[in-house]
């Protein structure tokens, strides 16, 4: 283990196979949780006292540097710098460097294209990683205190909250029952890009690290060699930037004049539900409708934000809506009580780009194994089935699996022209799984693969995360622990039981399992000294927490191939 404590820099050269990442853990975490309080206590000068802290602090640093170069999708992406941190050594390096520099000079980004829904290019700058880990660290001090002051109704890019919530919101607003049957469909124009940073800066002015937020704001980018400064807009692709976007959209209750009781609900004719910078405006009335529309564009015009008037709209709950790939509709239901009934489902077009995506993928594996087939299809079915799930969906889980038995045929017959149909259902379709009972199922009858089925995947209604409710909040650690468990029926029913006996963390780092980190199972007794797959010999673990088990250091967890019990594992995690 580190002899030096995790707040103050090293004395010796970083070595990441020996980070004591339960320490490090607790430490942010408690960090955060007081830079939490003392917003809520309004005492501004202990804020930025703890924030200088969060700055310095090694800890900080070091779940900084992994969040980049280990768990971020973009961690093998290159800034202009063409530097990336691929080894435990570079990483432990990066962390020295970060906790020795000098006054730093922010890099440009670099410009790159993404596909949107809708066919177009969306640009991204990605920072150098020096940058990213920077960000990641200044994130970590500047969060806590905003989200004491985030609005109830933001739900995107923050901690314990997602894209569930907010529909889970917009049913509880727009039930039948309800009376605010009036939606402003808003879109801003470029949200990301036009920001204006004057704004910005003065939002988050009393910052310890505000100079080099500007920076970041001010270093442009580089697209195909050509330098191009930024006078408006965050860069998307930088660790900070949905944080900085959620700033400068916070107020948005307030100027639409959302006022709550003393328990929290919404008193008005008005309410809003925001994902980011997607955003609706549920009213009683079309006439009030119109009136948001002015207050809309007065307010964003502060921020440098214009709305879309190609895709602002107002429409009637009858006419419906999409939000976050659901459609929301009122439908008529004359044996109801209102007359009325709300559904949710998935889009038309979420299902349409479902089936493009894994077209594709049939195509690119023609002629493959099943095995490769199911490697690459099952990942797709499961996380579009899982963020579904929470609407009424049965119908196009349905659609999608007669669809998918068309492409399983045509697959088939490319892979043998020459056998019947008898043969080929003989080959390849039975019923794979037998606790389902399907005998439709496609799979590989040697290997035992098979593909999965959408309707395989129940209908569960999302439970709406409570009010204000932030996991920097020390007051409702036992709450935040019972949300991360609901996560544990996304995995396969043998390890739901595992994660339950070790209260859904992970037992090297003593964070939650669901932290969008990889998942393995760890043996405690090796396999290869006999240990067996019981119940009692595993352990759920992160996958870079799987990685640091076994990377040999004795200094960190012992020797994992000497005497490997859970006596010693729980001896070392204490």
């Amino acid at each position: 283990m580190q002899d030096n404590s995790l707040a103050n820099r090293t004395a010796r050269p970083t070595d990441w196979n020996c980070v004591n990442w339960r320490k490090a853990q607790r430490q942010v975490r408690n960090l955060r949780q007081r830079i939490f309080r003392a917003t809520q206590d309004g005492d501004w000068n202990k804020v930025q006292s703890l924030q200088r802290l969060m700055l310095r602090s090694y800890a900080n640093t070091l779940l900084s540097v992994r969040r980049v170069t280990q768990v971020n999708q973009g961690k093998r992406t290159a800034g202009v710098d063409k530097l990336v941190v691929k080894t435990p050594e570079r990483r432990g390096q990066v962390v020295d460097h970060l906790m020795t520099f000098q006054p730093w000079t922010a890099q440009p980004a670099k410009r790159v294209y993404i596909p949107k829904a809708n066919g177009k290019l969306r640009p991204l700058g990605i920072p150098t990683v020096i940058d990213r880990c920077l960000q990641a660290r200044v994130k970590n001090a500047l969060e806590p205190s905003w989200e004491a002051r985030f609005e109830a109704t933001s739900y995107g890019f923050r901690p314990g909250r997602g894209c569930h919530d907010a529909i889970e919101r917009i049913y509880s607003v727009a039930h039948a029952n309800g009376r605010k049957e009036w939606i402003v469909d808003a879109d801003i124009k470029g949200a990301f890009d036009h920001i204006d940073h004057d704004y910005l800066l003065e939002a988050i002015r009393p910052f310890p690290a505000r100079e080099l937020i500007r920076q970041w704001l001010k270093a442009g980018y580089v697209d195909k060699t050509v330098f191009h400064p930024t006078d408006a807009g965050t860069p998307q692709g930088g660790v900070i930037s949905p944080l900085l976007a959620n700033i400068a959209l916070h107020g948005l209750e307030s100027a639409l004049g959302i006022v709550r009781n003393a328990r929290g609900f919404i008193k008005g004719p008005r309410t809003v539900i925001r994902y980011a910078d997607d955003f609706v405006v549920c009213c009683e009335t079309r006439e009030d409708a119109r009136r948001v529309l002015v207050i809309l564009r007065d307010w964003l015009a502060e921020r440098g934000l214009t709305l879309s008037e190609d895709k602002t709209r107002i429409v009637h709950l009858t006419e419906g809506f999409d939000f976050l790939g659901f459609t929301v509709r009122r439908y008529k239901a004359p044996r109801t009580r209102t007359g009325y009934k709300l559904l949710i489902t998935p889009s038309a077009d979420a299902a349409k780009r479902l089936r493009t995506r894994l077209c594709a993928e049939w195509w690119a594996l023609a002629g493959q194994p099943v095995g490769a087939l199911v490697k690459r299809l099952n990942p797709l079915i499961r996380g579009w089935a899982n963020y579904f799930r929470i609407s009424v969906a049965t119908t196009t889980f349905s659609r999608l699996d007669h669809w998918m038995v068309t492409r399983e045929l045509r697959y088939v017959q490319r892979k043998h022209p020459r056998k019947s149909h008898a043969w080929r259902k003989a080959r390849y379709w039975g019923k794979h799984n037998r606790r389902k009972g399907d005998t439709w199922v496609f799979g590989d009858k040697q290997s035992g693969a098979y593909l999965l089925l959408f309707r395989w995947f129940k209908i569960e209604r999302h439970i709406l995360v409570r009010g204000t409710a932030s996991p920097d909040d020390p007051r409702l650690r036992g709450y935040w622990d019972r949300r991360a468990a609901a996560h544990a029926k996304d995995l396969r029913p043998s390890l739901q039981k595992i994660a339950k006996d070790q209260g859904y963390v992970c037992l090297v780092c003593g964070e939650t399992l669901f932290n969008d980190e990889e998942i393995q199972t760890h043996h405690l007794e090796p396999r290869a000294q006999g240990g067996p797959d019981s119940y009692i010999n595993l352990t759920l673990t992160h996958l870079y927490c799987h990685q640091q088990i076994h990377s040999g250091e004795p200094e960190s967890i012992g020797n994992p191939t000497h005497e490997p019990t859970r006596r010693w594992l729980r001896s070392w995690l204490a």
